[in-house]
């Protein structure tokens, strides 16, 4: 399998090991590191410092590449064990610029679990035992269809408001 790196791939590639780094520095989730969170100065401030020892950046720089190795290798590994699945979809997408789910499910075949749709379904065991997370009155059933309102045929740019949104309302 080949790798390409375009433009615009080079860019999402140059943001990942600043989010790598914040992930370990500032938000304490590396278990070598440790459950640390060191101020990282902001784009423009002059930094005299770094606020840890030369021998903990070279922890977190060793743990920085493992980091994107893993995820290197994970992607590789998954997209060469679902080659075939991906070269469907990048074949349609050369016939059709932008999918929705009916072509995935068309092309890849139904979710291997059931799908969440409603919002008690989306919260179910997210808050503490004394959390309220039932939806507002107003908000009952916003994503159900309406049987009392005649349906009229979507005009194109609605079409094109429901994809961006991904079937949310504004």
């Amino acid at each position: 399998m080949r790798i390409s790196t375009s433009k615009s791939e080079a860019m999402v590639l140059s943001r990942k090991p600043m989010e790598c780094l914040l992930q370990i520095v500032q938000f304490g989730m590396n278990a070598k590191v440790g459950q640390v969170s060191f101020d990282l100065p902001r784009q423009g401030e002059m930094v005299l410092e770094k606020p840890y020892s030369e021998a903990t950046a070279c922890l977190i720089d060793t743990e920085v590449r493992v980091l994107i190795t893993e995820a290197h290798q994970r992607t590789h590994r998954l997209l060469s064990q679902r080659k075939a699945e991906v070269q469907k979809v990048a074949l349609r997408l050369l016939e059709k610029e932008v999918l929705d789910k009916s072509d995935m499910v068309e092309l890849l075949g139904k979710r291997p679990f059931a799908e969440k749709s409603t919002y008690e379904e989306f919260v179910e065991g997210t808050g503490g035992m004394d959390e309220d997370t039932t939806l507002p009155e107003g908000l009952k059933d916003w994503n159900r269809e309406r049987k009392d309102k005649p349906e009229t045929p979507e005009t194109p740019d609605e079409q094109v408001a429901r994809q961006i949104s991904g079937g949310m309302p504004f």
